[in-house]
């Protein structure tokens, strides 16, 4: 990870976007916590790479033997601690990890799960046992791609070669075996411009953060008058639409 786009996350305390007013159209059957159910018994123990708050991990997985949340963000994994208290749950641990510098022990996890974040394949592999399973849900180029290409700008925009594939291809190449690459379309309503906005200043899809160029530029100038514009052409009864794309990676580690 780049050294402006570390900073960038590092000063995010807070990854919830429970103030946002947002309804979802899910167009793919591919669902991210569907799938770490499909794979957690109360044996496992399990390893989320980028938690954040540890809200996805509080919400989403089920009770079993371990859950580790790491970030490499300190700001993210002391809220992640609080929201920890709060919940009353015993079974999981935050504390904060470089995911490409993992220091988790090898063979040990039965399950890896990596939402939006930077992931070593190669690392992971390791830290599995062997029969385990790596999960992961990303951002793909053309997430937003309308929006982008009327700001000319945005995360991915300039890569020549999409982060899915390179996951992809990284996770082949460690060794995985099972390796499944689903891409995933989301229709997301806003119901209001100040909560498309809130979104826009909560993450980077209109930051030029490339895996293509050294040169991240991290400012995020939003033209509020192009803005207006993308709204007024994409207003629905159900919100103002904002299309998704994703994809999912699953993959096993060989007996």
């Amino acid at each position: 990870m780049k050294i402006n786009e570390y900073d960038y996350y590092n000063g995010l305390a807070n990854w919830s976007f429970d103030e946002i007013n947002c309804t979802e159209e899910t167009l793919t059957d591919w669902i991210y916590e569907e799938k770490i159910k499909e794979h957690i018994n109360e044996f496992s123990k399990v390893l989320d790479l980028g938690t954040a708050a540890g809200e996805k991990v509080l919400k989403n997985f089920p009770d079993c033997t371990e859950i580790l949340g790491t970030d490499f963000s300190i700001e993210m994994i002391k809220s992640a601690n609080q929201n920890l208290i709060n919940s009353g749950r015993k079974n999981i641990t935050f504390r904060v990890m470089d995911n490409l510098k993992m220091d988790t022990p090898n063979n040990y996890f039965d399950l890896v799960t990596a939402r939006h974040t930077k992931i070593d394949s190669k690392q992971i592999y390791k830290t599995l046992k062997r029969g385990g399973c790596l999960i992961v849900r990303g951002v793909d180029k053309l997430d937003c791609w309308e929006l982008k290409y009327m700001f000319k700008k945005g995360q991915a925009y300039k890569d020549l070669k999409p982060i899915s594939l390179i996951d992809y291809e990284n996770i082949l190449d460690a060794g995985f075996e099972n390796v499944e690459l689903v891409p995933i379309h989301i229709r997301e309503y806003y119901k209001t411009k100040e909560d498309l906005l809130a979104l826009l200043l909560k993450t980077p899809i209109l930051i030029d953060f490339s895996e293509e160029n050294e040169n991240n530029d991290m400012k995020l100038d939003i033209n509020m008058t192009l803005l207006d514009k993308y709204i007024n052409s994409h207003k629905t009864n159900k919100g103002i639409l904002l299309i998704r794309r994703y994809y999912g990676i699953t993959a096993t580690k060989n007996l």
